[in-house]
């Protein structure tokens, strides 16, 4: 695959959205006061020393993000990770050890398992789905179905997980959808758009808007629903593909159609994929899997705080 969506690993800009999202944490749990029971009952002066330590086995991610919200809260910490954003974690071991302020741990504590793990429980469920197609050419790729406001780093934990990062947001690739095709329709024949001529209409605009660099990296990809619309939509050369709703057999026969028109086009299997469904559907040979559940069905992992 010679062209792809933008890929998130830790950044600045995945960095920055991290500092909003603790600042938001820390308003939740302390207002612009305390922690009353801490300080009413650890001197001021109390060391402390603890372990990050998973209660059942899975894919850690959010490390680094934790060493953001000891910066954000001033906390007199030393944060040690004993190991690294995607690893493959058993229950009972050490994934990283903090050490200092008594007072400042206990007051990090819930904030820190609560980001720690909803991004490892992101990473571990994509995992799951990344292992159910292994051995086929498919890749899992998340959607924009995640966390407002957690976007970046839900899909920074999805390619912790070893999955794909579909488009970051509507800013970075064209994607062409059922209601875009309704809502620019014939309106007296209520007949939609058809997905051929959005992408004609797309492409058209892009040339005469967008500066070279923007137009060489922008993708298109527009939705079909049935066979009929993709035959008709091949010759246009999409970069993508997504095939929404269909079973096995309707894929198969897509991955035909595709590779006698157009076999440079990228096919992309979507609708209510399942850890049941999905390895039958990587054997239909499309190249790309697009699962919202990797983000909005995933179970946090479960994480304490062992005193050392």
């Amino acid at each position: 695959m010679d062209r792809d969506f933008q890929q998130l690993e830790w950044s600045a800009s995945v960095e920055d959205d991290c500092r909003h999202l603790v600042r938001l944490a820390v308003r939740e749990d302390l207002d612009r006061w305390h922690d009353w029971t801490t300080i009413s009952l650890i001197a001021a002066d109390t060391p402390g020393s603890a372990a990050v330590v998973p209660r059942v086995c899975g894919v850690v991610a959010g490390l680094r993000a934790c060493e953001v919200v000891i910066q954000e809260m001033n906390a007199r910490l030393t944060w040690t990770p004993r190991r690294s954003d995607g690893d493959s974690i058993n229950a009972g071991a050490i994934l990283a050890e903090v050490t200092g302020s008594c007072r400042d741990l206990l007051v990090c504590e819930r904030l820190l398992l609560n980001l720690l793990g909803r991004l490892s429980g992101v990473a571990t469920l994509t995992r799951q789905y990344v292992d159910a197609v292994s051995g086929t050419a498919a890749r899992i790729y998340d959607t924009r179905k995640t966390t407002p406001g957690w976007r970046r780093l839900e899909k920074y934990a999805v390619k912790c997980g070893g999955g794909y990062n579909h488009r970051t947001g509507l800013f970075d690739a064209i994607l062409i959808k059922d209601n875009h095709l309704a809502a620019c329709g014939d309106a007296l024949s209520r007949q939609p758009l058809s997905p051929a001529e959005a992408v004609r209409r797309v492409r058209a605009y892009l040339e005469n808007h967008l500066p070279e660099d923007r137009k060489r990296s922008m993708l298109i990809e527009v939705e079909v629903d049935t066979l009929e619309q993709l035959n008709e939509v091949l010759p246009t050369r999409p970069n993508i593909v997504l095939l929404d709703n269909m079973p096995p057999q309707q894929l198969r026969e897509a991955v035909v159609r595709r590779d006698a028109v157009a076999p440079d086009v990228q096919l992309e299997a979507s609708g209510g994929i399942t850890l049941l469904t999905i390895a039958e559907i990587a054997a239909t040979g499309v190249e790309r899997i697009s699962v919202g559940a990797l983000t909005h069905s995933a179970i946090q992992l479960d994480c304490g705080l062992d005193w050392l």
